[in-house]
């Protein structure tokens, strides 16, 4: 069985070294490490894997809407240099940042005391998102838990404080994947 999972370079609690010795401590064969839009943490994963006995597969879950329903779709084995679906893939990722103040934005109009920066501090080197703004909450005892967050009191999809983000036509993302694809 392989394991799709996220590191700190996106939403994930663990480095992509850590990732992969802790996969391997749990005793894992195979891990796949993607994360959200970003392929930022596979050389550091690849150098842990070297260190253990787990295969580790490198792609990316990428953020897709079609007719309004938002989608992940997880892509395998692609080269992440090739230009065009690296642009998307930062086009995505780099509108993580205004989305997550607009958040914080429309929280503090709420009458919640956040702050970008206790934003960012929790997401780190990470792609900032909503479970970082969801953190925050629970930080400052406004939900009980980062679950309690996604309700539409919160950040759920059409929620108070939801800002919607960029993200790719699922036909789009497999054809730039296709292109993508090793050589």
């Amino acid at each position: 069985m392989i394991w799709h999972t996220h590191s700190t370079a996106s939403d994930g609690t663990d480095t992509p070294a850590e990732l992969v010795r802790n996969a391997g401590a749990a005793g894992l064969d195979v891990v796949a490490l993607t994360d959200h839009d970003t392929t930022r943490g596979h050389a550091e994963a690849v150098d842990g894997a070297s260190h253990t006995e787990v295969t580790l597969v490198t792609g990316a879950e990428l953020s897709c809407r079609l007719d309004g329903i938002s989608m992940h779709m997880l892509a395998y084995l692609f080269d992440p240099e090739e230009p065009e679906l690296l642009a998307e893939r930062e086009l995505v990722r780099d509108d993580r940042v205004p989305r997550a103040q607009g958040m914080v934005a429309k929280l503090q109009e709420l009458g919640v005391p956040m702050t970008w920066e206790q934003v960012a501090r929790i997401a780190g080197d990470g792609s900032v998102g909503r479970p970082h703004v969801a953190s925050a909450l629970v930080e400052l005892g406004v939900v009980p838990t980062v679950n309690d967050a996604f309700t539409e009191d919160w950040l759920a999809d059409g929620g108070r404080a939801y800002v919607p983000k960029h993200e790719t036509d699922p036909f789009e993302a497999i054809r730039l994947v296709k292109a993508a694809g090793r050589a």
